[in-house]
């Protein structure tokens, strides 16, 4: 068939989702004719001098910025009019849109694009109603009803797992989900290179220190698994608007000598880190399909996380990791500690491994978005 132009939309991303962004832009720059990409703040920073894409820059502050609900909802809609400013000037130089992550809540580009007659595809990186949900945060009441309204009007809608139509309540519109995970990893950067046995009782944390991401209750649990294993040490990295909390937390219960945190690492040293962990929890409120989880897999980590987004697609409980209960301090401190106790935790790791290695590679990840492509 003959290759399309395709334009890709974010909302101006932070560091976390330029990895998930890069992904994306990978696949479709390998698929489309000539790639536009429209986004602000780290992710246009990290891709304005990629030669196979025309990027162009959003400015506009982050959604965590916005102490006051008003002065949100301007930044909210100023943002918008530039992205739809944008849109319409790229008219001729895209076939078919992309809203990838913030996507679902842009309804002033989303009925530019529609008024300009171009097809829309909305990728969901995650769900920004279930996280302004968790976080019990004012926006949820405007957000989700935007949410909605740019669901039914997208041509295509691309979810990681099916699991995710029920979770995200998208069961209006499953005639036009698509189950396509963008994910693919480079694996002579992420591969196992410390046998779990040799590797210390090393537990990490890697991802946005945010309340959905359930980062607060693994640093609560952390007292309740060294009363049991006080052999353990804990690693977190990454950064967020919780630092602070979880910094003062660490400070007051004496752990300063047992936890330790990190700011975001390069994403090629990330395998490092990866292979001197014993086990990495994700105890996230909502989630797509993670990452970290692939990548920390890949490295032969097991994983202990919530049954949440498309995790237990690929964890099977005690067989490739270990899936919780719920995310309560209680709950993470009885799975890591069962986990670090499992006989066969090197099985875990290599069936871990190998569920990967099948899944995720580049070539297949181009094969789901080329039939996505070529049949909206």
């Amino acid at each position: 068939m003959t290759k399309k132009n395709i334009g890709i939309l974010t909302f101006p991303t932070s560091n976390s989702g330029n990895i998930p962004l890069s992904n994306l832009v990978d696949i479709v720059c390998f698929i489309s004719k000539n790639t536009s990409l429209i986004t602000g703040n780290d992710g246009y920073t990290f891709f304005k001098k990629d030669s196979r894409l025309n990027a162009y820059e959003i400015n506009c502050m982050h959604r965590k910025n916005a102490q006051n609900v008003l002065k949100w909802i301007l930044k909210y809609i100023t943002t918008q009019i530039k992205m739809s400013y944008r849109i319409s000037r790229l008219s001729q130089k895209a076939d078919i849109w992309i809203f990838f992550i913030g996507g679902d809540y842009l309804l002033l580009p989303m009925l530019t694009a529609k008024l300009l007659h171009k097809k829309v595809i909305l990728v969901f990186a995650g769900s920004i109603t279930e996280s302004l949900k968790s976080e019990k945060s004012k926006l949820y009441d405007i957000i989700s009803p935007i949410s909605k309204i740019n669901c039914a009007l997208s041509d295509r809608i691309v979810l990681y797992s099916p699991i995710l139509i029920e979770q995200w309540n998208l069961k209006a519109h499953s005639n036009k989900i698509s189950i396509a995970p963008k994910h693919f990893l480079d694996f002579n950067t992420f591969k196992l290179t410390k046998n779990l046995a040799i590797r210390d009782n090393l537990i990490g944390y890697v991802g946005r220190f945010s309340n959905e991401k359930g980062i607060i209750n693994f640093v609560e649990s952390i007292s309740h698994i060294l009363k049991r294993r006080p052999d353990v040490h804990f690693l977190l990295i990454g950064d967020g608007v919780l630092k602070n909390e979880i910094e003062l937390y660490v400070q007051k219960n004496n752990l300063s000598e047992k936890v330790e945190t990190k700011k975001w690492v390069q994403h090629d040293e990330l395998p490092f880190y990866l292979n001197e962990l014993k086990l990495v929890v994700i105890p996230s409120y909502t989630e797509g399909l993670p990452n970290l989880m692939l990548e920390a897999m890949a490295c032969g980590t097991p994983i202990v996380a919530t049954s949440v987004g498309s995790i237990p697609d690929f964890i099977k409980d005690a067989e490739s990791g270990f899936i919780m209960e719920n995310n309560s301090p209680d709950c993470i401190a009885k799975n890591v500690i069962n986990a670090l106790e499992q006989a066969d935790l090197e099985k875990v790791s290599e069936k871990a491994r190998i569920v990967i290695e099948q899944n995720f590679t580049f070539e297949k990840a181009v094969e789901r978005y080329e039939n996505i492509i070529n049949n909206i």
